[in-house]
């Protein structure tokens, strides 16, 4: 399983990451706020990201989308820069489940690029999609997944309104600084998507 296609929206495009988005990568992992809100602890060097980016859309079980603008001027996308990324990851193709991680850059959080990335992701998990005016189908999973910690409210309401439900929580499952926080567990299934999409 390599490189997902791209994925086309009205606001953003998908496309697999690749060397080139190594720098914004680099600028995501020093966002202390970011790395907070997504429960990320690991440290990383300039090194490990740039082999990250140039590798990480070549590797089995997971696609890892650039989220960059869809916005179309005289026939080409206005920009190409990332502003945020958005993966699939642990995917089980037995039990038809994968887990999605999402994450912004600072200047492009809560303009509504997360709730049309996501759309997008579970479109393409669930039942396939258009490209290059083709359908192309999906991985035709069955549930996604993924966590959210108590301390990141707004991302929590987010997928709420995208469909996913509360499975259970983690109670101070994750250390946060001095404290301990809440992992929400969530999901969502391919019947709630398709009604969710509907409305």
């Amino acid at each position: 399983m390599t490189r997902g296609p791209e994925l086309h929206g009205d606001m953003v495009r998908l496309r697999p990451i690749e060397a080139r988005d190594a720098e914004r990568l680099w600028e995501s992992v020093q966002d202390p706020v970011g790395m907070r809100q997504t429960g990320t602890r690991a440290t990383f060097t300039r090194a490990q990201v740039d082999a990250w980016a140039a590798t990480v859309s070549d590797q089995p079980g997971r696609y890892d989308w650039a989220v960059t603008s869809g916005v179309v001027r005289d026939g080409a996308f206005v920009s190409d820069v990332l502003l945020g990324e958005i993966v699939l990851n642990e995917i089980d193709d037995v039990s038809r489940s994968a887990n999605l991680r999402l994450q912004f850059l600072p200047d492009y959080r809560g303009r509504g690029y997360g709730r049309e990335a996501i759309t997008l992701v579970l479109q393409f998990a669930f039942d396939g999609v258009r490209v290059d005016g083709e359908f192309e189908p999906g991985l035709g999973l069955h549930r996604v997944s993924l966590d959210v910690l108590s301390i990141n409210p707004r991302a929590r309401a987010l997928y709420e309104s995208l469909g996913f439900r509360e499975e259970g929580r983690l109670r101070d499952a994750h250390r946060d600084g001095d404290g301990w926080v809440d992992v929400h567990v969530m999901s969502i299934l391919e019947d709630e998507f398709r009604t969710s999409s509907r409305s």
